[in-house]
């Protein structure tokens, strides 16, 4: 148990009441929040993520994703329909082969300024 001399104690000796007042009022509601915790919890695993990275350079079918990462077409599936879900990817067929792409411009801008942010 720690020392409670080391505890840091929050005393409420003055509080910028404006200031609470305009964050509260721009504070998403509790379902946003939790949605945008869900979002975040697919960033959480680093096969989405690589998967994510891969169709970042280039849209490709799932073939081609298990080749590049060496797993099973299973594996991959699985994961991009966790991916789909999470409006992440979107796909396209050209006959019988489906296609992978990132989503939006959004998701290109999360992983990109993610990875500029684990790079410097």
């Amino acid at each position: 148990m720690p020392d409670q001399k080391n505890v840091p104690q929050c005393e409420f000796l003055f509080v910028h009441q404006e200031i609470v007042d305009r964050v509260n009022q721009a504070l998403p509601s509790e379902e946003t929040l939790f949605d945008l915790a869900e979002l975040f919890k697919v960033f959480g695993d680093s096969t989405r993520v690589k998967i994510l990275y891969v169709l970042f350079e280039a849209e490709m079918c799932v073939c081609d994703i298990a080749q590049l990462l060496g797993m099973t077409q299973s594996a991959i599936s699985h994961q991009l329909q966790v991916l789909k879900k999470s409006k992440l990817v979107k796909y396209r067929r050209e006959g019988k082969t489906v296609f992978y792409s990132l989503a939006d411009d959004h998701v290109r801008a999360i992983l990109g300024q993610g990875m500029d942010h684990v790079t410097e």
